[in-house]
């Protein structure tokens, strides 16, 4: 009920304003190619913006939709190189944005320069062909280095930050890490959400908190969740 809907500040949202923040989600290791197909038709079904699926899935034919894929996926302990290989491949088959794992240890370890090089090795492999997410898998940092990753992030010339893969023991999304996010970059970068995002209510606090983009494998039922 309408009365009842999640509220970003003292605005409602409807259901059209979250559809157009929302990656419709299938990277789970075991998906099928009617798997693929299926979430594609459920996210043109959905009205979302963009449908992110596992690089060896590509190309697919998506119309009316932005193809998001992944590089470095899940660990972020490929080579650089690897990366940056896979989101050029990735871009050459039709990707339109590629979210790449950092090296979630050198964060871990204060070696931000490592980050940087990181960052930079997959920009370079993307140039302008694609937009660049940053996933920074928040819930394993502490907040200093969620800070400093993001400002890393915005130098290396990276489009958007992004919480989580969704696939870390820690956790995935939260407020408050998208609250410190947006504190450091939002304005210039965008600020992506995913990880555990199950129901409205946590998708509008997100949003409130400064997130842009929604990451979701639930997306039918956070949609439920706001009105027409």
């Amino acid at each position: 009920m309408a009365d009842t809907a999640p509220e970003s500040g003292t605005r409602k949202l409807t259901r059209a304003e979250v559809a157009a923040m929302i990656d419709h989600t299938l990277l789970a290791p075991e998906a099928t190619a009617a798997d693929v197909a299926a979430t594609v038709a459920e996210a043109r079904e959905l009205g979302v913006y963009a449908v992110c699926l596992s690089p060896a899935t590509l190309p697919v034919r998506a119309p009316g939709l932005v193809v998001a894929t992944v590089a470095g996926f899940p660990s972020g302990k490929h080579h650089s190189l690897i990366k940056g290989t896979e989101a050029r491949l990735a871009a050459d088959q039709g990707a339109a944005e590629v979210d790449m794992v950092i090296d979630v240890g050198a964060a871990v370890s204060g070696d931000y320069n490592a980050v940087l090089a990181d960052i930079v090795t997959v920009r370079e492999g993307l140039g302008d062909r694609a937009v660049l997410k940053v996933i920074i898998e928040s819930a394993a940092l502490p907040d200093e280095a969620i800070v400093e990753v993001c400002r890393v992030a915005e130098r290396a010339g990276a489009d958007f930050v992004k919480t989580s893969t969704g696939f870390h023991p820690q956790g995935g999304a939260s407020v408050h890490a998208v609250r410190l996010m947006a504190d450091t970059v939002g304005g210039r970068l965008g600020i992506k959400a995913s990880g555990g995002i199950r129901t409205a209510t946590a998708a509008a606090e997100l949003i409130e908190a400064g997130a842009t983009r929604l990451g979701l494998s639930r997306s039918r039922e956070v949609l439920a969740g706001f009105p027409e």
